[in-house]
Order: C-alpha cells, then sequence, then structure tokens
C-alpha cells in the first residue's frame, strides 16, 4: 500500500477515534460511539499491516489471532462487576508494549544521527519510563480490585521523598542513555530507568486507598494513553502518536472530573495517597454513629413504594455483584405503569468505575431519561417521598458532610436522607468499600431491608405485584 493511502487511511481513522470518544461521553449516543471506535481500529489494524515496514506477515497473523481470541473470550466471559479489574489489567499490557517498543529501539537502532539521534533517545527514556509506571501500578490496581491486594493505603514514612529519590534515579541514567553511541552501552541504563519506574509505579498506586480505585483506574487510563503516543514516536508512526494523545487527555480530563466529584486533589492522585497523613491509613477515624437501627419487611417496604408519588433509586456496586438490575427494571416499570415517578440518581464514582451503574441499567434496559447525574437529581431528594438505595454505601454516606474528621469530609454525595423515608438494602452493616462506617443507617427515616439484592427484589416484585394485584402472563 503507498504511503500517501496508509496517511490517509490513519487521518481517516484518527477522526473516527474523535467521534468515538463524542459518542461515549453520552448514553443515547454509546453504541455508536463503540461502533465508530471498532471501525476506527480495524482501519488501522489494515493499513499498519500492508503498510511497507511489515515484511513477516506470518508472525504478525498469529499474534492477531492469539490476541483476537484472547479478546473474544474475555468480552463473552468477563462479568461487568468484573470490567475494572479487566481495564486495569488492560492498562498494564499497554504500558509494558511501550516498554518493550523503547528496548527493541535500542537494540535495532533506527538510523538517525546528531539532534534527531538524541531526540529519539529522549523518546524512549520517556515512553519506558511511563510505560513501566503504567504496567506496574495497573496490575497493583488490578490486584486490589480484585482482591488479591489489600485496599487500605501504603503509606510509608517520607513517601513523598521516595517518589522524588525515584524520580532522580530515573533521570541520572536516562541521561546517560541519551549520551550512549552503542546498544550495548546505552541498555543498561536503559534496564535501570525500567526497573526503577516500575518499583515507582507500585509505589505510587499502593499509597492510595481502595475506595478510590476508580479515579487510579481513570489516572492509569490516561498514562497509558501517554505510554502509547511514546511508543508511535518510538516506532514513528503517526496514528500511534494521535491515538495514544487522545486517550491520554481524556483519561486526564475525567480524572479530574471525577476528583472534583470525591472533593480530592489530583496531583495527590499522581503522587500516590489523597492527602493522608503519613503512616496513617487514609480510611480511619470518624466519629461514631449514634442512634438506632430500624429494620423494615418485605411486605412493609413495597406498601411504602406502593403509596409513594415519587421515588429516587440509588444503586451501588451491592447491586451489579447481585445482578439485581434485571428484576429492578421490572420494579421501575411495574411502578410507572402504577402512575409513581421513579428515577435513578448515578454518583460520578458509584461502582468502581466511571460510567459502571449507567452501564448496567442501560443493560438492563432502563431508560436513559430517568437516569440522572447526581447534581441533577440532589436539590430534588428534600421533597421525594422515597429513596431506595441498593448496594451502595460511601457515596450515601452523610459523614461527608457532618464529620470534618471523617476521612471522606468534603466528598459531595447523594443526599438519600433527605427524602422522606429511605430504605437500604443491604447484606449487613458492614462498612463501605472506604471502610468508613455509615450514620446513614441510624438515621431516623431511614429502614433497613437486610439480604441478597437480587432476592429482595425479586421478592419486593412479587409483594408489589400482589398488592397491586397485578397478573403476571
Amino acid at each position: 500500500m503507498p504511503q500517501s493511502l496508509i496517511t490517509v487511511a490513519y487521518l481517516a481513522a484518527g477522526v473516527l477515534f474523535i467521534f468515538s470518544l463524542a459518542g461515549l461521553s453520552h448514553q443515547k449516543t454509546a453504541r455508536r460511539g463503540n461502533m465508530l471506535g471498532i471501525l476506527g481500529m480495524a482501519l488501522a489494524l489494515v493499513a499498519t499491516t500492508l503498510g511497507p515496514g511489515v515484511s513477516g506477515y506470518g508472525p504478525l497473523l498469529a499474534a492477531v489471532a492469539v490476541g483476537g481470541a484472547i479478546g473474544a473470550v474475555l468480552a463473552v466471559r468477563v462479568e461487568m462487576t468484573a470490567m475494572p479489574q479487566l481495564v486495569a489489567i488492560l492498562h498494564s499490557f499497554v504500558g509494558l508494549a511501550a516498554v518493550l517498543v523503547g528496548f527493541a529501539s535500542t537494540l535495532n537502532p533506527p538510523p538517525l544521527a546528531g539532534t534527531e539521534a538524541t531526540i529519539h533517545a529522549i523518546e524512549t527514556v520517556i515512553g519506558v519510563f511511563v510505560g513501566a509506571i503504567t504496567f506496574t501500578g495497573s496490575i497493583v490496581a488490578f490486584g486490589k480490585l480484585q482482591g488479591l491486594v489489600r485496599s487500605k493505603p501504603l503509606l510509608l514514612p517520607g513517601r513523598h521523598l521516595l517518589n522524588l529519590a525515584a524520580i532522580i534515579a530515573c533521570v541520572v541514567p536516562g541521561v546517560f542513555f541519551t549520551q550512549a553511541h552503542t546498544p550495548a552501552t546505552a541498555i543498561v541504563p536503559l534496564l535501570a530507568v525500567a526497573v526503577v519506574a516500575s518499583l515507582l509505579g507500585i509505589h505510587l498506586v499502593m499509597a492510595i486507598g481502595g475506595a478510590d480505585m476508580p479515579v487510579v483506574v481513570s489516572m492509569l487510563n490516561s498514562y497509558s494513553g501517554w505510554a502509547a503516543s511514546s511508543a508511535g514516536f518510538m516506532l514513528e508512526n503517526d496514528l500511534l502518536i494521535i491515538t495514544g494523545a487522545l486517550v491520554g487527555s481524556s483519561g486526564a480530563i475525567l480524572s479530574y472530573i471525577m476528583c472534583t466529584a470525591m472533593n480530592r486533589s489530583i496531583v495527590s492522585v499522581i503522587f500516590g495517597g489523597f492527602g493522608a497523613s503519613e503512616g496513617a491509613p487514609a480510611a480511619s477515624g470518624g466519629a461514631k454513629p449514634e442512634g438506632e437501627v430500624t429494620s423494615i419487611s418485605v411486605t412493609e417496604s413495597a406498601a411504602l413504594m406502593r403509596d409513594a408519588k415519587s421515588i429516587v433509586i440509588v444503586p451501588g456496586y451491592g447491586m451489579a455483584v447481585a445482578q439485581a438490575q434485571y428484576p429492578l427494571y421490572e420494579l421501575t416499570k411495574l411502578l410507572r405503569d402504577h402512575g409513581v415517578t421513579v428515577r435513578f440518581a448515578i454518583h460520578p464514582v458509584a461502582g468502581r468505575l466511571p460510567g459502571h451503574m449507567n452501564v448496567l441499567l442501560a443493560e438492563a434496559k432502563v431508560p436513559y431519561d430517568i437516569v440522572l447525574e447526581m447534581d441533577e437529581i440532589n436539590h430534588d431528594l428534600p421533597t421525594t417521598d422515597l429513596t431506595v438505595v441498593i448496594g451502595a454505601n460511601d457515596i450515601v454516606n452523610p459523614s461527608a458532610l457532618e464529620d470534618p474528621s471523617s476521612p471522606i469530609f468534603g466528598m459531595p454525595i447523594l443526599e438519600v436522607w433527605k427524602a422522606n423515608t429511605c430504605i437500604v438494602l443491604k447484606r449487613g452493616m458492614a462498612s463501605g468499600y472506604a471502610g468508613v462506617e455509615n450514620p446513614l443507617f441510624y438515621k431516623p427515616n431511614t429502614r433497613m431491608l437486610f439480604g441478597d439484592a437480587k432476592k429482595t427484589v425479586d421478592a419486593l416484585l412479587d409483594e408489589l405485584r400482589q398488592q397491586l394485584n397485578v397478573n403476571v402472563a
């Protein structure tokens, strides 16, 4: 394929990626955005495969076949609840690819000299540095989300000085690398950069608590984009540079939005640890909740739903784990047919990945127009008859507003207790992912409905049908 045609194909793919990102920003256009992204990637793969730099089609086709098969299996088998872990581990692949490209480029350097060679060397060091941090940091994030690594932050004394020392320890061999004249003399300092950056990636993510992993995954998404862009510079691939920049910038913007939603500093995300004191776990402290827990039965809960004029449902990770979104849709449909105004309230960091709850509800065919973001619905909660919290905890914790000693103080939350009545569906009284006790459970207008989310919603649906005399064909 002529280079001019490849350039046109890369340009078209880049435009498709931009439209894909635009489509993914809205629920109604997300499916179209996904299709445009798939089309752009297919076009990029075909153009790259038919490019003049590719000669060994056998190994390339084998790699594509193996990678495609793994991707197909993951797409079919991985549950939505495990999607954050999958995203994290995929980010690690991008980081590792950038590191391997850096070493390959060093062992088989392009025919450059003078300033061009120096610029290429700097690109290689930066690519390996960012790629190594992304690789190990993403693996740690995967471990925390999967429960293989403790969720509590590892806050070593003087951790910021350790991070600074690690960066300096990467800069020094990086300078030696740019001055090396042969692959033999260049490989050792580059290896030193990779090792130290890998340790830095582990430390940065280990210093962040499990409850803040959605922000970390988003930031690692940004890192993976910059790593891909660095690989594009090393390979002189324009599309990889463009695509990496799109992913890197969009991930950074999303991370900033999420940090704002959690009242966090994005700088503290980058350097590890959300402003917690040295050596002290971030998820400790806070006043002990006062009051008594009032439980409620399925029959009583169904009666409250039947008599309510307006209901706001707040889904959380517990709903995702129990796969309760399907009977919840049927419950919502039944209530709306009965004349009840039902809406869903989504916190920006509900679940363990941005948009997690939106995707689950869309999967269950919940109408887009009744799924509202926190800022759109919080002001309506004081005039709402009933709020129903399903598997959410930290995002409805009043300590964020009422307790300055709480680790989550200042985090914007859904103020569900301001409704006339609040029903919380929960297995037990355990604290949320942040490890902070929730005073919501002790509020005088809160009722606790204990049990598995899906079984409880199924029971509510059956009871409500009986109370409304609705026959199921």
